[in-house]
């Protein structure tokens, strides 16, 4: 198992790419700490790693909020007495163009993606600093390249890939690595809610013509986070079929 005992806290982990996430680092041999604002599918992803002889906790938390954030890092250390892996995932859109989006809806967006992202990479810093050892692996996204109606979310995925070079260079003394992933078109319930035109368009720019999956996400945070990455720090590596290549 590439990831026995470690302990993994997944941020956005009831749906998606983050449930993804959560399975498979269970069934590597990973302890992992679920972080949801809400609690339902969460849920269901602790009950299905526990079912599987797997060993996982739930933490409610609002990303936004430095307090909650510190309260789960410090629930995670309570349970399993170490954190080794932070995987960045929690995200939110507001999709509206730049002449009519909201100042509430640039906010929110910022707030969950990129402050979210802050906030939990620095206090699990504490933790791995102690310990001389972590991987952070935070999600950016294909939009950095730009995205009609996307200016907030474009905007908070290019500013993680900031934050990610950023704290690869300060945290590197502590031997820990920060990476981020930027996935492209990926069959989520965020996908589902887009219309099937923009969806076709959408398809047509992507070489291997069709939307990946969350569990083809989750094999490259399982890279990520394993051993074999251990000399991997500081980089952004687009998953998205090849959508970011060429004209």
């Amino acid at each position: 198992m590439r990831l026995k005992d470690k302990v993994a806290l997944i941020t956005g982990g009831g749906s998606g790419i983050g449930a993804a996430v959560a399975k498979r680092f269970a069934a590597e041999g990973a302890l992992v700490a679920i972080a949801d604002v809400v609690p339902e599918g969460a849920k269901e992803v602790m009950a299905e790693i526990t079912a599987q002889g797997g060993k996982a906790i739930f933490s409610q938390v609002d990303v936004r909020k430095g307090d909650e954030v510190s309260r789960m890092i410090d629930q995670v250390g309570q349970e399993f007495g170490r954190l080794d892996i932070l995987i960045n995932n929690a995200g939110v859109t507001r999709d509206n163009l730049c002449a009519r989006m909201s100042e509430e809806e640039w906010d929110f967006v910022l707030d969950v993606n990129l402050k979210g992202t802050f906030l939990c990479s620095q206090a699990a810093y504490r933790p791995m600093r102690k310990q001389k050892y972590g991987k952070i692996i935070s999600t950016a996204s294909v939009v950095v390249r730009g995205n009609m109606g996307q200016v907030n979310y474009s905007a908070s995925k290019s500013g993680i890939i900031g934050l990610t070079r950023t704290l690869a260079l300060e945290y590197a003394r502590s031997n820990i690595t920060v990476n981020c992933i930027a996935p492209g078109f990926i069959a989520t319930l965020m996908t589902e809610a887009i219309p099937d035109k923009i969806k076709e368009v959408a398809l047509q720019r992507i070489p291997l013509s069709r939307m990946g999956l969350p569990e083809e996400v989750a094999n490259l945070h399982l890279f990520l986070a394993s051993d074999e990455a251990d000399y991997i720090t500081g980089q952004v590596i687009f998953l998205d079929g090849g959508a970011s290549i060429g004209i």
